[in-house]
């Protein structure tokens, strides 16, 4: 990765661990998950809203962690919102596949 796109994806962390976005609690959500990391402290609560056409109305979460995973939830709940959950879960499969290598990055072209 080249300088100057590192320093765009630092950019956006440090944009989103600065702001958040959806950083608070539903009341009344319909779904609901607990995420704690015990080998770094993340510590990360999610608040869904799925409408009776099951796409996820709304998408929130709260919760304490690094800069990273504060980004990585906020971003989260960016691309989730308005997406069905049939897409919410391929996106997560894919997701997987690529953290664990099952799915290997495209490569970058020059």
């Amino acid at each position: 990765m080249n300088s100057e796109m590192r320093e765009i994806y630092q950019q956006i962390i440090l944009s989103h661990n600065k702001n958040p976005k959806n950083f608070r609690v539903i009341e009344d959500p319909s779904h609901f998950a607990e995420g704690h990391n015990p080998l770094c402290g993340d510590s990360f609560d999610v608040y869904l809203q799925v409408a009776e056409d099951n796409t996820i109305s709304d998408i929130s979460f709260q919760g304490s962690g690094c800069a990273i995973s504060k980004s990585a939830a906020s971003m989260m709940t960016e691309v989730l919102k308005g997406k069905s959950v049939e897409e919410a879960e391929g996106l997560f499969e894919e997701s997987q596949n690529l953290v664990t290598g099952k799915r290997k990055p495209e490569k970058e072209s020059n």
